[in-house]
C-alpha cells in the first residue's frame, strides 16, 4: 500500500472513530436525561448510509463529508415541536441537564484518551535504550555536561526505561521554566547526576523537538550506510540512471562511508553536474545526475530524489516499557491531563506570540501521522489517536461560539443574567465563530502546505 492510500485509510479511521466517540457522549447524555435524539450522523452533507433507529425513530447516518459530525436533537428552536413531547425537547431542559450534555463530548474525548494509552501502557509498547548518540554543541544539555554513551536512568528520580518514557513531563517542565535533574550512567558504568535549568530554553523553541532541538539531546542512531533503498519516480536520480539496492561510494572523487556524507555533498550542489560512484552487484559504475534547486526558507539546496534503505535497530538497544493494569490506569490519567494542560498552555502562548503559530496542524498533517503511525503498528495508531482525541477535547471547550465551549459560555451568562441570552446575541456570537474557526483552519492549512512543501 502505497503512503498516500495509508494517510488516508488512517485519517478516515481517526476521523471516523473520533468523532464517533465525541457526539456518542452527547447521544448518550441526552439520552439518560430524556432529551429525545433525532439524528446521529457521522459527517456532513448527503448521507451514504442511514438507518433509523427502533427508539423514538432516531436516524443514524454516515454521511458524505468525513470531517466532523452531529448530534440532532428535538429543539422548539430550531422547529415546532408537538405539545405532548415538549418536555423532551433540548430547549425545555434546565440549565444543568443542558451543561451536562454539551460537556459530554469533549468529556469522552479525554476519556478515550485514557482508555487509549490504558491499552498502550497494558500491552507494552517498543522503544529505544535512553543512550544518547550525539550532544549538540553549546546546547543546554552541552552545557550541563551530558555525553556521548550516557544512559539516562531516571528523570526527576522518576526510573527511564526508554528515549520517550518521559517526553511529556520534560515539555511540562519546560513550560514551567523549572529545573530538571538527570541520573545517567556513563559508558564506565560510573553514575552522575547531571542538571539542566529549562528557564534558560525561550518558549519560543518549545515544539515536537524539545529533547533533539531545545535541550540537544540526540538518542542513540544506527549508522546509515550510503546504501539506496528507493529512487524517486522521475527524479534526477531515476533519469541518471540510479536503481534500488545501489551502494554509493564517491562523489566528485571523494569517498563517502555514511548516508549523512552522502546526503550533506548533495546538499552543497543545487543544479550542478554530480558524477557518483556506485557499486552495484559486485561491478563499479560511474554515473552523473544534475541536481534539482530547491529552495528552504533562505537557502538553496541540492536534491537529487533517493532515499535510504532502512536500517535494523541492534537488539541490545531495543527495550519494552510496559505497566501492570493499575499503574498503566494512573499513568493513563497523567498522560491525558499532562497532554490536555499542554495543548492548552500552547495555545494561550500562541495568542500572546510567545510560541510560533507554525506549531498549529491541521487536517493534512493529521493524515500524514495517521498514515505513518498505522504503518508503525497499532500501538503507535492508538497514542496517536489519544493525542488528537485530547486535541479535539480542548479544541471544542475553547469559548469560541458554535464550538461546545461557546455553547457553555451562553450557559455561564444565562446563570449569570437569569434567562437566556437574546437570539440577537447568538447570532452575533455565530458570526464571531465563524470568522474565528475560518481564519484557525487556514492558518493550520498553510501551515500543512508548507510543512508538505518542505
Amino acid at each position: 500500500m502505497s503512503g498516500f492510500l495509508y494517510s488516508a485509510a488512517g485519517f478516515l479511521i481517526a476521523i471516523g472513530v473520533l468523532v464517533t466517540v465525541h457526539e456518542f457522549g452527547h447521544f448518550w447524555v441526552a439520552r439518560r436525561l430524556g432529551v429525545k435524539v433525532l439524528r446521529f450522523s457521522i459527517g456532513f452533507g448527503k448521507p451514504l448510509w442511514l438507518r433509523k433507529g427502533k427508539r423514538d425513530g432516531t436516524e443514524y447516518t454516515i454521511a458524505m463529508i468525513p470531517l466532523g459530525g452531529y448530534v440532532k436533537m428535538l429543539d422548539e428552536n430550531e422547529e415546532d415541536v408537538a405539545e405532548e413531547e415538549s418536555h423532551r425537547a433540548f430547549n425545555r431542559q434546565p440549565l444543568w441537564s443542558r451543561t451536562a450534555i454539551v460537556l459530554a463530548g469533549p468529556m469522552f474525548n479525554f476519556l478515550f484518551a485514557v482508555f487509549a494509552y490504558w491499552i498502550v501502557h497494558t500491552v507494552g509498547v517498543d522503544g529505544i535504550r535512553p543512550v544518547v548518540g550525539r550532544v549538540v554543541e553549546g546546547s543546554l544539555a552541552a552545557q550541563g555536561g551530558f555525553q556521548v554513551g550516557d544512559e539516562i536512568a531516571s528523570v526527576d528520580g522518576q526510573p527511564n526505561r526508554s528515549w520517550d518514557e518521559h517526553r511529556l513531563y520534560l515539555f511540562n517542565q519546560a513550560f514551567k521554566q523549572k529545573s530538571v535533574s538527570f541520573e545517567v550512567v556513563d559508558a564506565s558504568g560510573d553514575r552522575y547526576e547531571r542538571t539542566i535549568d529549562l528557564s534558560a530554553l525561550p518558549l519560543s523553541e518549545i515544539d515536537s523537538g524539545l529533547l533533539e532541538r531545545g535541550i540537544g539531546l540526540i538518542g542513540y542512531i544506527p549508522e546509515v550506510q550510503p546504501l539506496i533503498g528507493r529512487v524517486q519516480k522521475d527524479s534526477p536520480a531515476e533519469l541518471g540512471g540510479l536503481q534500488n539496492g545501489d551502494r554509493i561510494t564517491a562523489i566528485d572523487g571523494q569517498p563517502v562511508n555514511a548516508w549523512m556524507e552522502v546526503v550533506k555533498a548533495i546538499q552543497v550542489r543545487p543544479g550542478q553536474l554530480v558524477q557518483l560512484e556506485v557499486l552495484r552487484q559486485g561491478s563499479l559504475h560511474s554515473i552523473e545526475v544534475v541536481t534539482q534547486r530547491v529552495t528552504i526558507g533562505s537557502d538553496t539546496i541540492g536534491r537529487i530524489g533517493i532515499e535510504a534503505a532502512p536500517v535494523e535497530l541492534p537488539e541490545d538497544m531495543r527495550v519494552e516499557v510496559r505497566y501492570g493494569a493499575v499503574e498503566a490506569l494512573g499513568k493513563s490519567v497523567y498522560s491525558t491531563w499532562i497532554m490536555s494542560m499542554l495543548t492548552l498552555k500552547m495555545l494561550v502562548k500562541i495568542v500572546q506570540l510567545e510560541v510560533s503559530a507554525k506549531n498549529i496542524s491541521g487536517p493534512l498533517t493529521i493524515a500524514q501521522y495517521a498514515g505513518h503511525t498505522v504503518r508503525i503498528g497499532y500501538e503507535r495508531f492508538l497514542q496517536f489517536l489519544a493525542v488528537v482525541s485530547i486535541s479535539l477535547g480542548v479544541l471544542n471547550l475553547l469559548p469560541i461560539p458554535l464550538l461546545d465551549g461557546g455553547h457553555l459560555l451562553y450557559y455561564l451568562a444565562e446563570a449569570i443574567k437569569g434567562t437566556p441570552l437574546s437570539k440577537q446575541v447568538m447570532a452575533w456570537g455565530q458570526q464571531i465563530g465563524i470568522v474565528l474557526l475560518f481564519a484557525l483552519m487556514s492558518l493550520a492549512f498553510y501551515n500543512d502546505i508548507v510543512r508538505l512543501l518542505r
